[in-house]
């Protein structure tokens, strides 16, 4: 479904030598160096300098090894996706997870789910949290993955094209570093940040985090913001070690080992629910009258 060569590229790549990249192949240097040769002449682009300390990555090369990873995973999944289409129950709920969109609340509410609506199954299905898998999943809900758990604003259901229903609202709070001044507090001031650099996602993500923003830089200069783009593993990474602050919420404690994500003495809210298709299935529709239904029995009790 894609050109080989991708695979032995990402292999010279990871490797940084055409000789251990052979071996990892099982078949000859020449025979990888001629596959790189032949993508190269079809691209019409230079992927490695060769140099005597070894291959380096063209900028060229660098562009391509984070698409082509991409390509591939993308054209694996879609063979899954295609045997699991053949198969497919209608009775079953296919649940996208990511670190960052876990189903632990679902699988919380899922024994009274079941009692509200017993046919139903649910189908854990893995993705890797990147902006171009977010794309795609959001913008097609209902044909691969049907529901996915996670923060969501308003704005994104008319640029995605689906809806949410809003299951909590979750504080907005702070992670740091296991080895950050203020990880031995259960509990944080906006004065606690002064002086540190908060992360905070870019403005028109969600007004909910605008609304921080605006209060911070209005009232509370001493904090210096920094964007970044998108929530993914490489940004809790980053916080830790970088000992930045980054703003998160409890349903990220499990991200990463290293990271303590703590509660900030604020009224900052932000929705957190279920995302599905503009036009739900019949069971989607089954699906979330069941899981309303178990949060209006949690709530009265």
């Amino acid at each position: 479904m894609y050109n080989p060569q991708l695979e032995t590229f990402l292999k010279v790549a990871d490797a940084g030598s055409f000789n251990k990249a052979a071996e990892e192949s099982f078949i000859t240097p020449t025979a990888v160096i001629k596959q790189i040769n032949l993508l190269e002449d079809s691209l019409d682009v230079k992927l490695f300098e060769r140099t005597h300390r070894g291959l380096q990555l063209t900028k060229a090369g660098e562009s391509l090894y984070h698409d082509a990873k991409y390509i591939i995973r993308y054209c694996r999944d879609s063979v899954t996706r295609a045997k699991n289409a053949m198969k497919k129950d209608t009775n079953v709920i296919r649940i996208g997870v990511s670190p960052m969109t876990p189903a632990q609340i679902l699988v919380e509410l899922w024994p009274k789910i079941h009692k509200f609506c017993p046919e139903l199954k649910f189908q854990m299905i893995p993705f890797e949290n990147t902006p171009e898998n977010a794309r795609e999943i959001l913008t097609n809900l209902g044909k691969n993955i049907d529901v996915v758990a996670g923060l969501f604003d308003e704005n994104m259901f008319g640029l995605s094209q689906c809806k949410g229903f809003e299951i909590s609202r979750d504080p907005i709070c702070c992670a740091v570093s296991l080895q950050h001044r203020l990880a031995d507090k259960n509990r944080l001031t906006i004065k606690d940040l002064y002086g540190e650099n908060l992360m905070l996602i870019h403005r028109g993500w969600s007004s909910y985090v605008d609304r921080l923003r605006d209060d911070i830089w209005t009232n509370h200069s001493q904090i210096n913001i920094i964007d970044f783009d998108f929530y993914n593993t490489e940004v809790f990474n980053r916080c830790e070690n970088s000992n930045d602050i980054l703003m998160a919420v409890e349903q990220w404690s499990n991200v990463h080992p290293l990271l303590k994500i703590i509660p900030v003495e604020w009224d900052y809210l932000i929705p957190y629910g279920i995302l599905y298709a503009s036009e739900p299935s019949e069971t989607v529709k089954q699906f979330l009258t069941a899981a309303k239904e178990a949060i209006n029995e949690n709530s009265e009790r």
